[in-house]
């Protein structure tokens, strides 16, 4: 939870800002939306394709490293497969 101090300042959560990329002196939007208040990072602009190709490859890893502690369990053996599901209430 952010405070706002008495200069109407106030702090972005470090993990806000690494994911949203939010850099000392960089350029927010303060955008009112109904009873609350959107906080919007203005993007860089990116003309050079190397540095798009760059920004992919990040996107790319975090994504990865997201998928990586995603651990699927185990499936037990169920007695059952997904296509006897499709055949379920059909005479044979």
């Amino acid at each position: 939870m952010a405070r706002v101090t008495s200069k109407l300042q106030v702090t972005i959560p470090k993990a806000v800002a690494d994911r949203y990329e939010i850099e000392p002196g960089a350029e927010i939007v303060f955008e009112p939306a109904g009873d609350v208040i959107r906080v919007i990072p203005r993007r860089r602009t990116v003309a050079n394709p190397r540095d798009r190709v760059k920004l992919f490859e990040r996107a790319l890893a975090r994504q990865r490293q997201r998928e990586a502690g995603r651990a699927f369990p185990e499936v037990a053996e169920r007695g059952w497969s997904r296509e006897d599901l499709y055949d379920r209430g059909r005479p044979r």
